[in-house]
């Protein structure tokens, strides 16, 4: 069973950052290396699933002229509210994905440390609504946790198998190490980043 609002609801009445991922370098480096993987330099129009307190948001908030940032938590969007304030380009909303999701189209899909709180089914309905809503050259950026957590119905690199095989995408850009996988999936075909820079032959 994918884990619900209250699972999260009791982290954040503990702690408003229940991950530290403000104190630790771990999430600092992995944020580094999520904002090294975007192919393109600015995105017109991005979502995130599962923002928490908006760290990672601010950082996506430069390099995006509107972002949807979404949580399936109040408590998290009202700090990430607070840490954005005075950004125009990001919207909060509170969003239960794959259950809620957005109409519009987007460059950039971000789903990062989300994936494995969802059961299968609901990972393959989630791979499937961001492959359907994005633009052309979109890409999805995906970053989860390899090791195993009790409370998790996926690990980690089992969802990025998932998001890869029910969302038709493929690898633009991959990092693995022994603690987290961080890809960039985009439509086959898409062009690299050299190719589109006029690098390539």
């Amino acid at each position: 069973m994918s884990l619900d609002a209250g699972y999260f609801d009791e982290l954040y009445e503990h702690r408003d950052d229940p991950w530290w991922l403000a104190e630790r370098w771990y999430e600092r480096r992995k944020r580094a290396l999520t904002m090294g993987v975007l192919p393109q330099e600015r995105y017109a129009s991005a979502l995130e699933i599962g923002c928490s307190i908006g760290l990672l948001t601010e950082q996506l908030a430069s390099r995006c002229d509107r972002l949807l940032a979404t949580d399936i938590a109040q408590r998290p969007l009202e700090l990430a509210r607070e840490r954005l304030a005075g950004t125009d380009s990001v919207d909060f909303a509170v969003m239960r994905a794959p259950e809620q999701w957005p109409e519009e189209r987007f460059d950039l899909i971000v789903v990062s440390e989300v994936g494995y709180y969802l059961d299968e089914p609901s990972l393959e309905r989630l791979a499937r609504q961001c492959a359907g809503s994005l633009t052309p050259q979109g890409v999805v950026v995906a970053c989860h946790w390899r090791h195993p957590v009790t409370d998790y119905p996926l690990r980690g690199d089992r969802v990025h198998d998932v998001l890869v095989a029910a969302s038709g995408l493929m690898p633009l850009a991959e990092y693995v190490d022994e603690d987290f996988r961080l890809v960039a999936l985009v439509a086959p075909g898409t062009p690299s980043v050299g190719t589109l820079e006029g690098l390539t032959s």
